[in-house]
């Protein structure tokens, strides 16, 4: 518990740091919604155990610069999860290049279950709390591409503006 704690307060402040300004309010101060797509995952080591992993995810970011949302994803393990963060962050402008910014995220994932339940920490029943990390490039204003570091590996996504 104490690493997730430490790597909430870690996200925050680097976010904070990095961002050469806060997030610009929308025009219409509503919120930007996101759909996520995630075709590849990198994992650190290759066992050759790993089924294939795949990812579908809403994430809405608010005019402050709060994130939430929700993904669906089959895991490393070719387990159907879901992962549920209600707290995150985006920080825009790292480094003074408007088009990078910086990404946490926190919540719960289910679906790492049975033989594999001990392949993430802290979990009870299938439950295990989350944090992430990502950097991610707008390309367009719709369209978006990002690296997320999740646990023992990257997730490259490619990421399309709904609203």
């Amino acid at each position: 518990m104490i690493r997730i704690l430490m790597g909430l307060i870690v996200a925050h402040f680097a976010g904070t740091a990095w961002a050469q300004e806060s997030p610009p309010a929308s025009p219409d101060n509503g919120n930007k919604l996101t759909l996520s797509v995630s075709p590849y995952v990198q994992h650190f080591k290759l066992d050759g155990d790993y089924d294939y992993v795949w990812l579908v995810g809403i994430e809405r970011e608010h005019p402050n610069g709060k994130l939430d949302g929700l993904a669906f994803f089959n895991n490393s393990f070719g387990q159907p999860s879901v992962y549920v963060f209600p707290w995150g962050g985006v920080y825009k402008g790292i480094y003074g290049i408007p088009e990078l910014s910086f990404k946490w995220t926190a919540g719960l994932f289910y679906g790492y279950v049975d033989e594999y339940q001990d392949r993430v920490p802290l979990n009870y029943k299938g439950f295990s709390p989350a944090v992430n990390v990502a950097l991610a490039w707008q390309f367009t204003p719709v369209w978006a591409g990002q690296v997320t570091l999740a646990g023992s590996f990257l997730m490259f996504q490619v990421n399309m503006t709904l609203k």
